[in-house]
């Protein structure tokens, strides 16, 4: 079993970096947009609800991002601070820039999700916006990766990560790749290549790392081989996200083993990932073993896609020991 070294005399157990913004979910099931009659709103974005997942499980959480200076910037900052988040980081953005917004069917497949990022207000952040005091306050920071995707932003994050090493705390770099916010996968390589050397705990999943690998590795396939390429400088566990084939975890120890998933039916394919890093690091955050971390994820996914939104589809500690018992007995 493996437990992640953490500094334990902080005020926050995680602080999360990157976009918080609008989701405007589809009333109805199975319909395609052209049929849909209106949407309900939600508060998302990778960072937001990675955020939100370990504040629900009990998690002391921060956040470091931009909103507008407008009505929906207000409303995610409202919702956070609800969740009991910590939103000293967060700044807002009163340049003309506008907090994302993603429209969405709600449907287990072949889903469209329009996602509007023209200015957007997370990717304003700038380095001289991220307190190193704060984030010294903290056990971990979660990097979200498309906070790397344009500048300042990327110039913030890469500091905000230098900040975490200097003071012990621990980078995990969730790679949440959007291909639309990058002008070539060779690009993002190099930037998510520098993210991950800077980072204690990668998670991604296989194309993901096919992104990371553009360069060093074309055409790779084989975790194994990924995982031995990124568990080389500060970088000690890997994880390679399979959607239903599950996970696998490496360790740079040598140690490596894999995790199912939970089925359900599915309402939706997304939430899945920001649920699951949200499990693994409260468990981490915690004390707990990277092996129920893990399940924890595992499960606290299961239990996001079968909802009908990100955030409010978060659960509880309660809910997530309930569903594994539940569905361990079924085993």
């Amino acid at each position: 079993m493996t437990k992640i070294a953490l500094q334990q005399d902080r005020l926050l157990d995680a602080i999360v970096l990157g976009r918080a913004g609008v989701d405007l979910y589809a009333r109805e099931a199975n319909t395609d947009m052209a049929d849909i009659s209106g949407f309900n709103k939600f508060v998302g974005g990778s960072a937001a609800n990675i955020a939100v997942a370990i504040s629900k499980l009990g998690g002391k959480t921060g956040f470091i991002g931009c909103v507008a200076d407008d009505a929906f910037g207000g409303y995610v900052r409202g919702y956070m601070t609800e969740q009991g988040i910590n939103l000293d980081g967060m700044m807002t953005d009163n340049s003309g820039s506008r907090t994302s917004v993603a429209f969405t069917e709600m449907k287990p497949n072949d889903c469209t999700v329009l996602i509007y990022r023209n200015k957007a207000s997370d990717l304003t952040l700038k380095p001289e916006q991220v307190d190193p005091a704060y984030i010294a306050q903290s056990k971990m920071l979660v990097v979200t990766g498309t906070a790397l995707s344009e500048s300042p932003s990327r110039e913030a994050t890469l500091i905000a990560m230098e900040h975490a090493r200097r003071s012990n705390t621990v980078v995990v770099l969730d790679v949440d790749y959007r291909p639309y916010s990058w002008r070539t996968d060779v690009d993002a390589s190099i930037y998510y290549g520098i993210a991950a050397g800077l980072s204690d705990i990668v998670i991604g999943n296989r194309e993901e790392f096919d992104m990371m690998e553009t360069v060093l590795a074309p055409g790779n396939t084989d975790d194994d081989a990924t995982a031995d390429r990124f568990l080389r400088a500060n970088t000690q566990v890997v994880i390679v996200k399979a959607g239903e084939l599950g996970s696998k975890v490496y360790c740079k120890d040598g140690h490596k083993f894999q995790q199912g998933i939970f089925r359900v039916e599915v309402k939706k394919p997304f939430g899945s990932g920001d649920s699951f890093a949200g499990g693994l690091i409260w468990t981490l955050v915690n004390g707990g073993e990277l092996e129920d971390g893990v399940k924890h994820g595992s499960a606290a996914a299961a239990i996001n896609v079968s909802g009908n939104s990100c955030t409010e589809a978060m659960p509880t500690k309660e809910v997530l020991f309930d569903f594994i018992e539940t569905r361990e007995q079924d085993l």
